[in-house]
């Protein structure tokens, strides 16, 4: 087992083969994806990292995986649906088809709507082992639902009545979720991959529970990794470029280093 807390440098999925099987809780990453994105000429392969996340993944556990697609030649890729469907083929369930909206996206003036989400496909290992929603203030909280008290049908064709309920306090967020996006330099090093803490820690707080292994198969500047230890859970963070690797192992260490991208 690799040491754990730590950000471990180098190709991920030789790093993932030396993990056991079912050992890891939860997995929060946003991998390279089709041309939007650079990282000094690194390439990683795709079906060797899925099948070797579906290994080590617990019973239970969960994969959030940060995605989009770039546009060639007048048309969209696809490339993110097909990754969701082939963690499906590996027998994952695509528990939630969940979005990252960017609230201060970049225009770019092209002839189409801007692009201003992205996708946060939620992988489970059979039914996801934790859930512990954000939750959104009710508008109507307190007040009565709406209408009279009716006489409707049940599954069995028996009438019932329901009756008039007062609307809880809050309730469930739904599954899309903004967020701020900004770039920030340490060093001589800026990070391309915007990627949000809160983001991050949202969905660890969601999936995972304290004492949990988290781990980011692409870890970049440690942004999972660092929200995983705040939030009280353990962690492993595989990258391949040395010079991210340095800024992570900072970041966590001193937890100074505000760089909001992954």
């Amino acid at each position: 087992m690799l040491e754990l807390d730590k950000i471990h440098c180098g190709d991920n999925c030789d790093l993932l083969g030396q993990l056991p099987r079912e050992c890891i809780d939860l997995v929060v990453t946003s991998p390279p994806y089709d041309d939007l994105r650079t990282y000094g000429g690194h390439s990683w392969d795709f079906f060797g990292v899925a099948w070797q996340l579906k290994r080590v993944l617990k019973p239970g556990g969960v994969i959030v995986w940060v995605v989009a697609d770039a546009t060639k030649d007048g048309s969209e890729t696809g490339s993110s649906m097909e990754q969701a469907l082939h963690f499906k083929r590996l027998g994952l369930n695509l528990h939630d088809t969940m979005i990252y909206r960017k609230a201060n996206y970049t225009p770019l003036t092209h002839n189409r709507y801007e692009q201003e989400w992205e996708y946060c496909f939620v992988f489970s290992a059979g039914k996801p082992r934790v859930f512990a929603p954000k939750k959104t203030p009710c508008t109507y909280a307190g007040q009565k639902t709406w209408g009279e008290p009716n006489m409707y049908k049940d599954n069995s064709g028996n009438l019932t009545r329901v009756k008039q309920t007062v609307i809880n306090d809050d309730k469930i967020a739904g599954n899309v979720f903004t967020y701020e996006v900004g770039s920030r330099k340490t060093g001589d090093i800026a990070h391309p991959a915007m990627f949000p803490f809160a983001l991050a820690r949202d969905h660890i707080a969601t999936w995972s529970n304290p004492g949990d292994l988290v781990l980011d198969p692409f870890s970049g500047s440690g942004t999972t990794a660092k929200a995983a230890k705040e939030l009280g859970r353990r962690f492993l963070g595989f990258e391949i470029n040395p010079e991210y690797c340095a800024i992570a192992e900072r970041r966590i260490a001193q937890q100074v280093l505000e760089l909001e991208a992954v």
